[in-house]
């Protein structure tokens, strides 16, 4: 009896020591979230695969890196020898059977449920039986995610936060499937990249992006409603709050059709007309204004110094 209470304790260690090293990254998706995480991962020495369907988005991906990574290099955070070993770690493609060798593959795809299970359905096939997945969500069901791929005790969701290279925060999401041994490699992997994790269940937008987005959709139904203008919304925020950015200059960095896309996430999963999406916020994403990645949003960006919309 003696024998079995001691060996109890021991399984947890042994558990824990079983996560594995994930020395290989792929990422689908070259855009803003997909090349800033590609940009931290070949700075932390892994060995990174970038995959896009457009070849001149996986072009602009290398350029804006190299053009990051020389302002670390101007500030002293990194040295030039940093900055080209980095860049060589990267390779690009077109074709999803690039992963085949990789350990861990985070999808950085567009906010929109069916495109990201279109892309698990693609991914899936040539990976290999050991390898994790993640989904770079900010609000989306990682369980829901997960049970359509075929390793859902595999997957997790890895939420970095935007800009990757500056932002310390990476929010981890266990779907209801998750293993223990993945969990723990992705948490490890985390801490390599310099970042700082917050473990959040699996509820619509999870922490950040739970509390951040419904205050900005209240900012816009503010400028709805005619409480204020953009201008006097967005002081009142950085001066009254002490905000760095005023919520709709913040709506237009992160892309309104991203906030858009989350609060309909929240008003689904919630059931809670408190999470009624602003038609305003709706019509811009309708007009095509979608923040500083379209030129225009509820600031004009073709202008300097970006001018208000309304």
């Amino acid at each position: 009896m003696n024998v079995e209470v001691k060996a109890a304790p021991a399984a947890v260690p042994e558990m824990q020591s079983q996560a594995p090293v994930i020395t290989s990254i792929g990422i689908v998706g070259a855009g803003q979230m997909g090349n800033g995480i590609a940009h931290v991962c070949a700075l932390a020495g892994l060995s990174v695969t970038m995959m896009d369907v457009k070849p001149d988005a996986l072009d602009k991906a290398m350029a804006v890196m190299g053009r990051n990574m020389d302002r670390q290099v101007s500030k002293g955070t990194i040295s030039a020898a940093d900055k080209d070993q980095a860049l060589a770690r990267i390779r690009r493609s077109t074709d999803m059977g690039v992963f085949a060798d990789c350990d861990f593959v985070i999808e950085a795809a567009t906010e929109k449920e069916p495109i990201k299970h279109a892309i698990f359905k693609q991914l899936c096939p040539v990976l290999k039986p050991s390898a994790m997945l993640a989904s770079n969500t900010s609000s989306i069901s990682i369980t829901r995610l997960g049970a359509g791929t075929d390793r859902p005790e595999k997957f997790i969701g890895m939420h970095f936060m935007n800009p990757v290279p500056v932002m310390k925060l990476v929010e981890l999401i266990r779907g209801i499937a998750t293993d223990e041994p993945t969990f723990q490699a992705v948490r490890s992997l985390a801490e390599q990249l310099g970042k700082t994790t917050a473990v959040s269940e699996d509820f619509p937008a999870f922490i950040v992006n739970r509390i951040l987005v419904p205050m900005i959709n209240e900012a816009v139904y503010a400028l709805h409603e005619g409480v204020g203008s953009v201008t006097a919304i967005d002081t009142a925020m950085k001066l009254g709050a002490n905000h760095p950015m005023g919520p709709l200059e913040l709506a237009d960095f992160i892309g309104l059709d991203t906030c858009y896309s989350i609060m309909q996430v929240l008003y689904e999963g919630m059931s809670d007309t408190k999470y009624r999406p602003c038609p305003l916020l709706a019509k811009y994403v309708e007009a095509g204004w979608l923040g500083r990645k379209s030129g225009r949003g509820f600031y004009d960006y073709q202008q300097t110094p970006p001018r208000p919309t309304r």
